[in-house]
């Protein structure tokens, strides 16, 4: 239940969760960097190009829950698959997602809280992840889905804040046609290189385009290698895992492309008028890479409400995505590393503990590692960048794993690794070639991250096939996924006087049950794939791409249409992450409230409940899930 949640959660909860996990402080900050530098086409590139792994991963999740039930990490469905040193291969690229992810989160956040407050950014790091532990650390994956749903709902009401402001009511800038006019301004005093015009108001932007590439390939390994997005797969229950990630992946969408559309483009704006903290100067690059651009647009617009709310903002997405964080890497310890290594036979009261200890004991290491980053100078924008060079290698042979049949052992372990090589070598001599040294900067340019990053993706291209068929494909049968044994409850249950058959997603499966499982999973499954293909196609090139080919400046009716369509966008990611969940789980929600308030008035004690009487129908027989719980209990 710590890690698994009951595998019963619904479609409107998994929705809020994924666009809670993937609104990292990089969606915010960085996305409105990208808008400060590259104009409209930042904030599009940067939303489709992290959008689509999301829907393309809802494949996965179904094939996941297919072929291999009783998961509690995808590391587990490697080792079931190839072994042990695969096993340990996915591990290390796992971990390091997880560090890289966590790294960005705390750098991002402790950059701006040191910004807003003058709080030292070490401080930050350490005082930030202290309020996600306990709640993680006590409630497990469940607790994150409920925070999850509450830190999405504050964000979106901070986004649609801050865009009625720029765009209807600040009297600095009020509407799209004064943004507008502020833009043109803007590009004839310092136009963008390789931009249409050097124009802000065009998809044409050369640099933009470099960045959309990178922004693909990175975060195809920070949603693929990332065992916190499996987690929320195996928690869903079966047929709420396809429209949640569908839903939680277009939802999504609007959060990054109308935050930096409306702050991005609002400091641009606003940097030569005396309200903007930097005025009259332009921001740094520095700043703009540490994910300054937010927070400065906002004290500009809103004074010190905007610093409030930016505080809040990226509190809530730092702490939001880290308890996935916490999570997937605790999950990983517990399951993957001790359980299989160290203590085959350990207690479901042993795993708890494990998953605690290692709740906290990465919570302090991260502190200290970001802490570190600081002082060296790496920022948060650098990091992003870097991420794909890092771990998309284990991109194609993890997701060929649930896949493809044939992909031997050989080609699972050695194809990430050797992407990794060449994806470090293409990174670094590029950045040597074109910089003449190797620095913080030179490293960090995009020409030396889009090699790295492009190699990381597709050299596995290459090593999956040629290993597979040189030394014999693999046809395997899928059956050692199937036999994943499933943590086991019992003897916290008894400690805790519960009847395990009365916990959602504990109760026996009929074999006709489960084959009504499978079949619907099936038909999920050829769902996600259609709506895969159409997605990726409408985001990444039906409309985009006909708008920068043709290199079209946006006219000022142009730009407010699309201002208006990012705002009903939020609108809808409102409703689907907002109200659905409320109203999909209200009989629930009201029970609970209901038990909660007669138990605080004493009108009605809980009942301890060690088994159920029988249920008699009408023949005075026992109804066959009553003669279940009696078997059950019998058995205790």
């Amino acid at each position: 239940m710590f890690s698994t949640a009951g595998r019963t959660v619904k479609s409107g909860l998994v929705a809020s969760a994924v666009v809670s996990s993937w609104t990292w402080a990089a969606t915010l900050l960085q996305s409105s960097g990208v808008a400060y530098s590259y104009g409209v086409s930042g904030p599009f590139w940067y939303a489709s190009g992290a959008t689509v792994q999301i829907i393309l991963f809802a494949t996965i999740a179904i094939e996941l829950k297919r072929r291999a039930p009783n998961a509690h990490t995808f590391l587990e469905v490697i080792r079931a698959r190839y072994g042990a040193v695969t096993h340990i291969v996915f591990m290390v690229f796992g971990l390091m997602t997880n560090i890289l992810v966590t790294s960005m989160l705390l750098t991002g956040g402790s950059a701006v809280v040191t910004s807003l407050t003058g709080v030292p950014t070490a401080a930050a790091c350490f005082l930030l992840p202290v309020g996600v532990v306990l709640y993680t650390m006590f409630g497990g994956i469940k607790a994150t889905f409920l925070t999850d749903y509450a830190h999405t709902v504050v964000i979106l009401a901070i986004i649609l804040t801050f865009a009625f402001t720029a765009y209807a009511t600040s009297n600095v800038l009020g509407s799209p046609g004064k943004v507008f006019d502020l833009l043109v301004q803007a590009a004839k005093t310092h136009p963008v290189s390789g931009n249409a015009e050097g124009s802000y108001l065009t998809m044409r932007s050369k640099e933009g385009a470099i960045f959309f590439v990178i922004n693909i390939v990175g975060n195809f390994g920070t949603v693929f290698c990332d065992n916190g997005y499996y987690n929320k797969a195996i928690a869903a229950s079966p047929v709420d895992a396809l429209p949640g990630y569908i839903m939680g992946g277009l939802s999504w969408f609007a959060i990054p492309w109308l935050a930096a559309t409306t702050m991005g483009l609002a400091a641009l704006a606003l940097e030569t008028n005396p309200v903007f903290p930097t005025y009259p100067n332009r921001m740094s690059h520095a700043d703009v890479s540490a994910g300054l651009v937010l927070p400065n647009a906002a004290v500009a617009l809103l004074g010190k409400g905007g610093a409030s709310a930016t505080l809040l903002l990226v509190f809530m997405a730092v702490t939001s995505a880290m308890s996935a964080e916490l999570i997937a890497v605790s999950s990983i310890f517990t399951y993957d590393l001790y359980q299989t290594y160290f203590n085959p036979r350990a207690t479901g009261k042993q795993l708890i503990y494990m998953s605690h200890v290692m709740v906290v004991g990465f919570a302090v290491i991260m502190a200290a590692w970001s802490t570190a980053l600081f002082y060296i100078g790496i920022s948060m924008g650098y990091l992003y960048l870097l991420m794909g060079v890092m771990i998309s290698s284990a991109v194609l042979p993890a997701t060929l794993t649930l896949m493809w049949s044939k992909q031997n052992w050989a080609a699972a372990t050695f194809s990430p690794v050797l992407g990794f090589a060449c994806a470090l070598i293409a990174w670094l001599v590029t950045a040597k070639k074109q910089g003449g040294t190797l620095n913080v900067d030179t490293t960090g340019a995009n020409n030396p991250m889009l090699a790295g990053n492009v190699v990381a993706l597709l050299s596995p291209l290459v090593f999956v096939p040629i290993f597979t068929y040189a030394l014999g494909p693999q046809n395997y049968d899928w059956l050692s996924m199937k036999a994943i044994r499933k943590g086991d409850d019992h003897e916290l249950a008894a400690a805790a006087h519960v009847d395990l058959e009365m916990i959602p997603g504990e109760r026996s499966h009929s074999v006709a049950e489960d084959a009504e499982e499978q079949a619907k999973l099936k038909k999920a499954s050829r769902i996600a794939r259609y709506m895969t293909v159409f997605m990726t196609l409408a985001l990444l090139v039906l409309w985009p791409m006909p708008m920068y080919g043709s290199a079209y400046v946006f006219s000022k009716k142009f730009f407010t249409g699309w201002v208006v369509v990012g705002i009903l966008w939020m609108f809808c990611s409102a409703f689907c992450v907002g109200l659905y969940p409320l109203w999909e789980g209200r009989k629930t929600s009201s029970h609970t409230l209901k038990s909660i308030f007669l138990d605080i008035t004493g009108k009605r004690k809980p009942n301890v409940t060690h088994g159920r009487p029988a249920v008699l129908d009408a023949s005075g027989e026992a109804t066959p899930t009553e003669k279940m719980a009696e078997h059950v209990g019998e058995k205790q």
